[in-house]
């Protein structure tokens, strides 16, 4: 059963087709999922405020309902160091078709990795995954599986990909922690599984895992026609 905030929330994106991050990422920490600290401002005053109590260094990013892919508009920046580099960016940001707000989060470090479904017309939703960033587009390394899955199905996805040894420690990288990453890929498969009849697909890339936990720090949820 959908939380009321929930349905709300996917309500409103059907006008756009796909959910807004700062939505999406609502829908994902009402989900239990770890997600970084962030807000949204149009104002200078108010985002300095903000990346002062996220703390320095921040991620900022366009939120328009007229951009769906940010790196094709170059709507994300990292490492933002100073108030100074916050305004410039926001007034960059602001002249983007669309423009709805700043996106201001945590920076988060860890192993890159994507975990991501389709609605299969056939089989429903196919649970994806991989290596994150951009080595999920270069080095094809996935694993897939259909939901709903439980933790021993995560555990073979994680145990098929080939970069594996990345997630256990490889020469002097910190092991991540695979408790977390699983619980993670289960709980994924349950929200698809309980949105199977409004989304097409969706998109945790990265989600960045450490020897603690595993944060969602970007996502894609796109609804069906």
């Amino acid at each position: 059963m959908l939380k009321k905030e929930i349905k709300a929330i996917l309500e409103k994106s059907k006008q756009w087709g796909w959910v807004l991050e700062p939505d999406a990422q609502k829908i994902f920490s009402l989900y239990g999922f770890k997600t970084p600290k962030y807000g949204v401002t149009t104002e200078a005053r108010q985002a300095i405020s903000m990346a002062h109590q996220i703390g320095y260094p921040v991620v900022a990013k366009i939120v328009s309902p007229a951009v769906v892919h940010k790196s094709d508009v170059k709507g994300v920046v990292v490492g933002i160091k100073d108030d100074e580099t916050l305004v410039r960016t926001l007034e960059r940001l602001s002249k983007i078709d669309g423009f709805a707000g700043m996106l201001i989060a945590e920076m988060v470090k860890g192993l890159e990795l994507i975990i991501g479904a389709k609605n299969d017309f056939q089989f429903g939703p196919m649970v994806l995954l991989g290596m994150g960033g951009v080595g999920v587009e270069i080095y094809k390394d996935v694993s897939l599986r259909m939901a709903p899955l439980k933790e021993r199905d995560a555990d073979h996805m994680i145990q098929e990909l080939t970069a594996r040894k990345l997630l256990t420690g490889y020469r002097s990288s910190e092991p991540i922690n695979m408790n977390a990453l699983k619980k993670t890929i289960v709980n994924f498969s349950k929200l698809m599984m309980d949105l199977q009849d409004i989304v097409e697909s969706v998109d945790l890339n990265p989600v960045m895992c450490t020897a603690k936990t595993c944060t969602v720090v970007d996502s894609r949820i796109m609804l069906k026609k």
